[in-house]
């Protein structure tokens, strides 16, 4: 195992900051989760077993941690200096590296969120580039993949713009607002990006 090798790292990009969730920001994490519950809600992952409800935010918090400690996930909130340098980073979304393969496979899937009052501005495919460069050319994996249902337009465009590889449809991939949902994959990996994907990215912008 990896250990502290991996986890945790800080990852920025002028005003924009990839880093860990904290228990303590349970208050603004559910402020900024609260008012955009009709934005997230139709992709919000639910649990397919009557009668269970998700973690709260410390359970959450528990379980990403835990996964960080052995070296599956790199769970970050996305952060933004709103109003430039000097100003308190504040939360502006969610990305999360999970299912991290070692071995032969070396690799991971990544999923997000972003407040809505700041979609459009260049964030989610920001941050998407930020943490795929990571994982890429200092942890060294080999794969990186994203899956997204076919009606979440603002996704799609996400993936769509940084040049992810559509893959194909996953039939009733994954319990999504109280069903089964399908879902199309999407996929990049490190010899398509040897520039490094933020550089790409940030070079059409």
């Amino acid at each position: 195992m990896l250990g502290s090798a991996i986890w945790p790292v800080t990852l920025e990009c002028g005003d924009l900051i990839l880093r860990p969730i904290r228990y303590r920001d349970r208050r603004e994490w559910s402020e900024v989760r609260s008012r955009n519950t009709r934005w997230i809600g139709p992709w919000e992952a639910t649990n397919p077993l009557p009668g269970t409800d998700l973690p709260t935010y410390a359970g959450m918090v528990r379980s990403l941690n835990q996964q960080a400690r052995q070296d599956t996930a790199l769970p970050f909130v996305i952060t933004e200096r709103l109003g430039g340098a000097g100003r308190v980073p504040a939360i502006v979304g969610q990305l999360t590296v999970s299912t991290i393969v070692w071995g032969s496979a070396r690799m991971a899937t990544l999923g997000y969120w972003v407040d809505e009052s700041r979609a459009g501005r260049g964030i989610a495919p920001t941050a998407v580039a930020m943490a795929t460069d990571h994982c890429f050319r200092v942890l060294g994996l080999h794969r990186m993949e994203i899956n997204i249902r076919p009606e979440n337009q603002p996704s799609l465009r996400v993936v769509r713009k940084l040049g992810f590889r559509e893959e194909g449809l996953r039939r009733r991939y994954l319990h999504i607002a109280g069903d089964w949902a399908d879902h199309l994959s999407f996929a990049l990996t490190a010899e398509e990006v040897p520039e490094g994907l933020l550089a790409r990215w940030l070079s059409t912008r």
